[in-house]
């Protein structure tokens, strides 16, 4: 009867879960949008988590606090690995190549994590199907990035980005591991906007901003987007998820981002127009099955 009445209680929590991926796979889309308004992905990515981090710090107010140069720099490699280098990298690969494409490629950040966790951490073990479900999605992977054959360009680079996106994803992975021990979600989450924001600045400042134009910002669709971005994508998607990682474990809401590519996949296809080879449909197929292989056969860690 106690079992029945956890199901029931963790029902919404799943349902939280995959409204949350539901989202995520969608904003490829407004990020395409705003490439295609002139932005370019380094402006998308600071304006998109300075708004969370602003409407975070009026929501929560938070009080500034320094937590030991240690964990501070621990925060930093969340800004950069979670934040900064990950959307960038991202946001670059689709102005390259196909939302459909980026968002599967993203989507072996689960193999990544596991790889590097067994890596670092002696709790974090991989069992030889795991290993068996990477490779098969690494195959899938070259499969999806030379769909047009042996042939260097855009679309080779941008698919290259999104794995180079994945695989930053897992160092923010391992840090993220070590701060939840101590801090609370919203703190992280805090520290992740702020320092994801500051470490951008470099870039923004260096890159050619000559087409910038605030005619641009001045446009409903562009303001439109950035805000759902940096309100629900960010600010309350990264709250919500903590909350339901919290609840029902990392395994089972990691479960849902193998959702996260065929929600992109549709939307582009409607939105876009999208439309791809044959040889992208077997690779898209083999990353999601060695993904899912890998993440099921997963040893589970050692308390």
């Amino acid at each position: 009867m106690t079992q029945g009445k956890k199901g029931h209680s963790d029902f919404w929590y799943h349902v939280a879960a995959f409204a949350m991926i539901l989202v995520w796979g969608i904003s490829f889309l407004n990020t395409r949008v705003l490439l295609d308004d002139g932005l370019t992905p380094t402006q998308i990515f600071v304006i998109r988590f300075a708004i969370a981090y602003l409407s975070l710090l009026v929501v929560c107010r938070f009080k500034v606090r320094y937590t030991g140069w240690r964990d501070e720099l621990l925060f930093v490699v969340c800004g950069v690995a979670g934040g900064s280098a990950y959307f960038i990298a991202e946001n670059t690969a689709l102005e390259l190549t196909l939302i459909s494409d980026v968002a599967v490629l993203v989507s072996i950040a689960p193999l990544t994590t596991a790889l590097m966790g067994a890596i670092f951490y002696r709790d974090e073990r991989i069992t030889l199907l795991t290993c068996v479900g990477m490779i098969i999605a690494f195959i899938g992977s070259v499969m999806l990035a030379l769909k047009d054959g042996l042939v260097w360009g855009d679309s080779v680079l941008g698919d290259l980005l999104a794995m180079l996106a994945a695989l930053v994803w897992a160092f923010y992975s391992m840090a993220l591991k070590r701060l939840n021990r101590t801090y609370t979600t919203l703190f992280i989450t805090r520290k992740l906007f702020f320092y994801g924001v500051l470490s951008a600045l470099p870039l923004l400042t260096l890159q050619d901003n000559a087409q910038f134009s605030w005619e641009t910002f001045s446009k409903t669709a562009v303001w439109g987007n950035l805000l759902y971005l940096g309100l629900v994508c960010s600010m309350a998607a990264y709250f919500i998820w903590g909350i339901t990682v919290k609840r029902i474990g990392a395994v089972r809401a990691s479960n849902y981002f193998y959702l996260s590519p065929i929600i992109s996949m549709i939307a582009a296809a409607i939105w876009f127009g999208e439309r791809t080879t044959i040889v992208a449909y077997i690779g898209c197929v083999l990353i999601l099955a060695g993904v899912i292989m890998a993440e099921k056969f997963k040893r589970k860690p050692v308390n």
